[in-house]
């Protein structure tokens, strides 16, 4: 019995062991089958059906939620605002419907984006019962398409009205753009052919379908916006708010306890802010002062200066287009004195505060540079010399025409031709060169025709030119009674007439031609010009001026106009270094104003100086008054020459996006060759001026046609807005008259510095083209890795290649080659020979670009 139990012993303690590894094998095995039937519970069959009924519940609780919410809006918005007196939501699904149609309608297309819930509705019923009667993928893209569509329309209707919320945002922000940038005619053909291309390619529908359905479908939305805009007026009515209170005190306690309550408060912590006044008078009921006409759905959005007065947002006791006069008559019982009327004053912020004595420049600063008129019988002899010669020199190449007349300007007189029947208009234009020599004069330009008449232009410069002065410009009837945001005087048109633009309309101006022919005079025209109608707090300059000495007048009105970085102890810019820091910065402010515009929900900074005024917008939150900034450069070329895309690209940058918010471009330049003139640059500079210049080459260069050739120079210009081509001579400001207007301005009281721009990062490092640099130093150049990349993919070591593809100067180019060859991606100089590339691929570079730290 020993000897058996012994000689098991070994079999029963094995067996144990065996038992246990099972053991936890099975456990392991039951956890991970644990998680495997959750994941195909989950995706099964009956899952993948409640899912499907989810989704038609929800498209349910959309649909009843928008129009519930369209039904009781007003009772909505004031839940969703947290109006005292809401408290609850009027929408048929409670709060959540409130909350759900408000993102929808709102952030979305508006009343139409209750096409979501057949979209829903139908990704729910394929989930639930494998198939639907519509394609999905087909319907969801005709149904946004259409609400997109519909959104757009409604955003027409509504535009500038205080309905915008029916067309949702894409709605609001699309027609509004459309509007904008193209006017009525072209929005509504936009709209049409929008309408005929969903129609034909979504339904399938033929043109004559889709026309006799365009007729119905606008005439339909048209009653449509009615009845809704009646039902929304008569709901509003209904639900006025009685919010004031009749006391039960006697006027007597009311005189002797309460005889008036006068709050103030001063914002501190926003020195520019000036003081909000809230008055309540209960003794002295008067009309309240903050009771705005109803805005008219019908004025249009262009009219210039219009004014609105909200009420402001701080508290709001009934909607905005009730009279708080027929509340307070309707609790009053028709008593002609109550005598709880509580009025609200509130002064809209005025920017010009900080220096409300700055007087603008007198005309008194400027000479007069007219002279004695000419005697009437020696100009008229020459306009009859001048006739006679044309006509001559017609006759001799058997050219007839019907009649002549000339329009006198300052230096030239346009002799308009009215050619005979059958009489090519290229046989004349042919011509030019003969006519000049015939009239012995220089400038001589053939107009063939004239834009919107039936005639042909000649113009010839006169024998005895008039000056045409600066005073005369800013005395013209056209410049005082401008409206514009920011008027430019440029001069006198060839029919005498002051020619005055807007800057902000423009936007961006480029100016071209050779020394000594007027550039210098026009930029000096445009700064006075602007600096007769702004005032310092609406308007900056920044000035960059490689020559050194055009601008250095301005210096002494840097706190008054200027606008530079914070570190820069010259207001005038004229180091290359820091005219890239310069214009990084501007990029920076313009996204900066971007944030504010987009926080204020406005469109453009006109609209949000507005609302900035009505104190709409709480300073603490980071909003500002934003005054216009101009940038002037002369001498462009140079600029390009030294830093090349360094300079380029900001400026492409600002001369795309800053419009809206306020930031115009002015450059000068005395070389307009296409390698200076970029592409890039002339796509964003719709208004050009062309002094003159020395080719033909050059005048195609600024203005895409040729003219600038033949201009006989001393202000002479030509300028382009668009498809017209207008021929000017500059208004003359001569440097006393300058100093004199600074002078003017110097005097006058001033902000305690210039208008700092934001700091950017110095990018000096990296960028230092000295041949004496260190290229063993830790300062890796900005266009290392692109450099580096770019050797690695073509395998050539080459500076001169990085030049041309990088556009950068040959020392900098030089020195990311040594930097290169420091970091072991090119090999050392071979003569005249290209580098060797000791890197092949780009996960050998990319391994030495993390050991560096710079990836």
């Amino acid at each position: 019995m020993h000897n058996r139990k012994k000689a098991n012993s070994p079999k029963t303690t094995t067996y144990h062991k065996g038992a246990s590894k099972a053991k936890s094998k099975k456990g392991k095995a039951k956890s991970a089958g644990k998680s495997g039937s959750l994941l195909r519970f989950l995706g099964s069959e009956r899952m993948i059906q409640v899912y499907g009924m989810i989704f038609m519940i929800c498209s349910l609780l959309l649909f009843v939620s928008i129009v519930s919410h369209i039904i009781n809006y007003e009772t909505d918005m004031q839940y969703i605002n947290k109006y005292p007196e809401a408290d609850k939501s009027g929408n048929i699904a409670g709060a959540i419907g409130a909350y759900l149609a408000y993102f929808f309608v709102y952030y979305f297309f508006g009343v139409f984006s209750i096409g979501f819930a057949l979209i829903f509705f139908l990704i729910g019923l394929k989930l639930a019962f494998d198939k639907t009667p519509l394609r999905i993928m087909k319907t969801s893209i005709t149904t946004i398409l259409t609400m997109a569509w519909l959104a757009m329309m409604a955003g027409f209707f509504v535009y500038n009205s205080s309905f915008k919320y029916i067309a949702g945002l894409f709605g609001e922000f699309t027609a509004a753009g459309i509007w904008e940038d193209t006017g009525p005619f072209v929005s509504i053909l936009i709209a049409v052919l929008s309408f005929f291309a969903i129609g034909i390619v979504c339904y399938n529908l033929s043109i004559k379908s889709v026309g006799r359905g365009a007729l119905f479908v606008f005439a339909g939305l048209g009653n449509g916006f009615s009845w809704m805009f009646q039902k929304m007026r008569e709901q509003r009515a209904m639900q006025k708010v009685k919010k004031t209170t009749k006391t039960k005190r006697s006027k007597d306690k009311v005189d002797t306890e309460l005889p008036g309550l006068y709050i103030e408060n001063r914002n501190e912590l926003q020195n520019e802010y000036d003081t909000n006044r809230i008055h309540f008078d209960l003794d002295n009921p008067t009309e309240n002062p903050l009771k705005s006409e109803k805005e008219d759905d019908e004025v249009p959005f262009d009219i210039v200066n219009e004014v609105k007065v909200d009420l402001p947002e701080m508290e709001f006791p009934y909607p905005e287009d009730e009279n708080p006069e027929d509340e307070l008559a309707d609790d009053n019982n028709g008593d002609e004195n109550p005598e709880n009327v509580v009025e609200i004053y509130l002064e809209e912020y005025d920017p010009r505060a900080d220096l409300s004595t700055y007087q603008l420049p007198s005309e008194e600063l400027l000479k007069d540079y007219s002279v004695k008129e000419v005697d009437a019988a020696v100009m008229r002899a020459e306009l009859v010399e001048n006739k006679n010669k044309i006509e001559t020199t017609l006759r001799h190449f058997n050219i007839q025409i019907k009649s002549i007349s000339a329009t006198v300007g300052p230096t030239v007189t346009l002799y308009e031709i009215v050619p005979a029947e059958g009489v090519r208009i290229s046989k004349i234009k042919n011509l030019e060169d003969d006519i000049a020599l015939n009239l012995a004069a220089l400038g001589i330009r053939i107009i063939a025709p004239i834009p919107g008449k039936g005639t042909i232009g000649i113009e010839v410069p006169n024998k005895n030119p008039k000056i045409v002065s600066m005073r005369e410009i800013i005395d013209s009837e056209k410049f005082k009674n401008n409206k514009f945001d920011l008027p430019i005087g440029l001069g006198k048109t060839i029919s005498n007439e002051a020619f005055v633009v807007d800057l902000a309309k423009m936007p961006h101006m480029l100016m071209a031609g050779a020394t000594g022919q007027g550039k210098s005079v026009g930029l000096n025209a445009i700064i006075a010009s602007l600096l007769y109608t702004k005032h310092p707090a609406e308007l900056k300059f920044v000035m960059i001026d490689p020559k050194k000495v055009e601008f250095s007048l301005y210096s002494m009105i840097e706190n008054h106009y200027l606008a530079k970085l914070p570190d820069m102890e010259e207001p005038i810019i004229t180091d290359t270094k820091k005219v890239i820091r310069t214009l990084r910065s501007l990029c920076q402010e313009m996204d900066d104003r971007y944030d504010l515009l987009k926080m204020a929900k406005t469109r453009n900074i006109k609209e949000y100086n507005a609302k900035f005024k009505e104190r709409k917008l709480n300073p603490l939150n980071g909003h500002r008054y934003l005054p216009y900034i101009v940038l002037l450069i002369d001498e462009f070329g140079d600029l390009i020459m030294t830093a090349g895309r360094e300079v380029e690209m900001p400026i492409a940058r600002l001369a795309q996006l800053a419009r809206a918010i306020g930031i115009h471009l002015i450059i000068a330049t005395q070389r307009p060759s296409v390698n200076i003139i970029t592409g890039t640059i002339k796509a964003n500079f719709p208004a050009r001026i062309a002094f003159r210049v020395s080719s033909k080459i050059d005048s195609r260069t600024i203005l895409d046609g040729n003219g600038a050739d033949q201009l006989i120079g001393k202000g002479d210009m030509l300028i382009s807005t668009g498809s017209d081509l207008i021929r000017l001579q500059c208004a003359f400001v001569d440097t006393p008259e300058v100093e004199e207007i600074v002078r003017h301005i110097e005097n006058q009281q001033a902000y305690p510095e210039a208008f700092l721009l934001p700091e950017v990062p110095d990018d000096e490092k990296g960028k230092r083209e000295d041949d004496d640099d260190d290229p063993g130093s830790d300062n890796i150049d900005d266009l290392f890795m692109d450099a580096a990349s770019l050797i690695v993919q073509t395998q050539q070591g080459s500076t001169s290649l990085i030049q041309r593809k990088l556009s950068l100067g040959y020392n900098r180019a030089g020195r990311i080659m040594d930097q290169l060859e420091k970091y072991k991606i090119v090999g050392p100089q071979e003569g005249s020979k290209a580098r060797k590339v000791l890197v092949k691929t780009n996960e050998e570079l990319r391994e030495i670009f993390v050991r560096l730290g710079i990836l």
